[in-house]
């Protein structure tokens, strides 16, 4: 194997990589959608909102005003002093619940019954375009 396939190989291994790992932008997919979100028999609906504000909305129409963060794994709630953080290895599903144990302990299932699709990763122009 010659020097000039290896760099090629390498490369190639990489370019993979990068792409794998360039699929899923930790709450992409949840951006501008509304999950909900049952815990104890109750359930609220969460507008995430490009941006990190977001909206929870009771069984009684009540609109609380909150912000998210998705980093390190965590999803992450904030309702003024209060926060609550949920594990978030990979994105939510349309139409697949997923059930999650939070900070504070809490079990909630949470549903999307739309997603974000993602983008694949923009591919760079080779010598001829």
């Amino acid at each position: 194997m010659t020097k000039l396939s290896i760099v090629a190989g390498l490369a190639a291994v990489s370019m993979i990589a990068g792409s794998a790992a360039a699929q899923w932008v930790p709450g992409s997919e949840i951006a501008g959608q509304t999950l909900q979100v049952e815990t104890n028999g109750v359930v609220n609906n969460i507008t995430f909102q490009p941006g990190g504000s977001a909206t929870i909305t009771t069984p009684s129409g009540n609109a609380i005003p909150a912000s998210w963060t998705a980093t390190g794994g965590q999803l992450c709630l904030r309702t003024g002093t209060a926060s609550e953080c949920f594990p978030y290895q990979q994105a939510f599903q349309a139409g697949q619940s997923v059930t999650a144990t939070s900070s504070c302990g809490a079990t909630s299932r949470w549903l999307a019954s739309a997603v974000n699709q993602q983008q694949p990763p923009a591919r760079a122009a080779g010598e001829r375009g």
